[in-house]
């Protein structure tokens, strides 16, 4: 399973670099507390976090934050790590909680359908 999100993370950066800033995409769904997915407690994850806190894809389900977090121009808060920041990811059900070592703790909700991301940042 860890494999399986390397792989993922890696994936998605390479997306983020082959794509660059493109500006948000038509929704491919809503955020959604009836999805059904799997449970994961824990999992490490490195959260794409240089254009803000805003997504996130575990496995094949994209999330999106309940409360997006930037520094108003785009970029993540202050005491975010940029590109990433490293912490662990619970998933139950359609939502998904990341926590970090930092205390930063953001909750987000599974986007029913979606097959990618809503923003891609360079």
């Amino acid at each position: 399973m860890a494999g399986k999100i390397r792989l993922s993370s890696l994936a998605v950066t390479l997306l983020a670099v082959l794509c660059a800033c493109a500006g948000p995409a038509t929704p491919m769904a809503e955020a959604s507390p009836e999805t059904p997915l799997h449970t994961a407690s824990g999992m490490p994850m490195m959260l794409y976090t240089h254009c803000g806190i805003e997504e996130l894809r575990v496995d094949d389900t994209f999330f999106l934050a309940e409360t997006p977090l930037n520094d108003g121009q785009g970029n993540p808060p202050p005491g975010w790590g940029n590109p990433y920041q490293a912490g662990t990811v619970t998933v139950a059900g359609s939502e998904a909680v990341f926590r970090d070592d930092n205390g930063h703790i953001v909750t987000f909700r599974a986007r029913t359908g979606a097959t990618g991301f809503l923003k891609i940042c360079s």
